[in-house]
């Protein structure tokens, strides 16, 4: 079986960003970027545009059917939640031919969604919402790469599903060496994105493993595993006995969260992953 970075080299130009969305991280990273720059780029893309003006009149920000043009609609949104939907809505279209015997695609992106939502809701600051809405939404995107690549092995994994997290990951490690988690991390470095998004995404599963990103990754482990309560129409209350692993409950404690406040995030979410899901799908 092959490492991460040789597995990720080898679906380079399947798995690749479209070059708008390129162009948009260039120049909002570039920290000189202007509106007017970044709508030139986006009118380029007619689904993005779409995409974009639908967002921004959508009652996440209260401007129901008043934006009727990209740079309104970028001044609206603003440019870090323009990285967020310019990347969540091409990257939910960029992984094709994945086998639907394994997943399906519209759940997937359904918890991916719920998960970057949830991060958002938890992240410590207003500044760093953007970079937890997108480490939670492409937490899972290591799955995907597995699916492609190794169908059969895959489907062995996800038969553990039913013992729970960890069983997952001791199978992952056994058949394939490596967690989906550090493949994730390695794809999202081939993308560029910044290190404190990839070291999230890498090492969810052992938050505490590195001192300097302990915070981000127990954030995301945390919103890993309350996402996984909001099911689509269910509305399931929190059994702290069953679902919570001791991984979890160790970033829960970490955090300083409670039942009742992961509650609260749960109700908030629910909304606000309807809103974000019919912008970008």
């Amino acid at each position: 079986m092959d490492d991460p970075r040789t597995i990720v080299a080898n679906v380079r130009s399947i798995f690749s960003l479209p070059d708008v969305v390129m162009r948009i991280n260039d120049l909002i990273d570039s920290g000189e970027a202007t509106n007017t720059e970044l709508e030139h780029v986006i009118s380029s893309d007619p689904a993005l545009t779409a995409k974009l003006l639908r967002f921004a009149n959508s009652t996440y920000f209260g401007f129901s059917g008043k934006v009727e043009t990209v740079l309104k609609a970028i001044s609206i949104v603003g440019q870090k939640e323009l990285r967020n939907l310019v990347l969540a809505s091409s990257v939910t279209s960029t992984f094709k031919d994945i086998p639907s015997d394994l997943v399906d695609m519209d759940t997937f992106w359904n918890y991916s969604i719920t998960c970057g939502v949830i991060a958002r809701l938890l992240a410590s600051s207003v500044d760093s919402r953007g970079r937890f809405f997108i480490a939670g939404l492409l937490h899972g995107v290591g799955w995907l790469i597995l699916f492609n690549r190794y169908p059969k092995e895959s489907a062995m994994v996800l038969g553990c599903m039913s013992q729970g997290e960890d069983a997952v990951i001791q199978a992952e490690r056994k058949i394939f060496g490596f967690t989906h988690a550090q493949l994730g991390g390695e794809l999202l470095k081939q993308w560029k994105l910044p290190l404190n998004i990839r070291k999230m995404v890498e090492y969810q599963f052992n938050p505490m493993q590195e001192k300097e990103f302990q915070y981000d990754a127990s954030t995301l482990c945390a919103a890993v595993n309350i996402a996984s309560y909001i099911q689509p129409c269910t509305n399931q209350r929190i059994d702290q006995e069953e679902k919570i692993s001791d991984r979890a409950l160790q970033a829960w404690s970490f955090l300083g969260l409670s039942a009742e406040i992961v509650e609260s995030v749960m109700t908030v979410a629910r909304l606000q992953v309807i809103e974000v899901f019919n912008a970008i799908r």
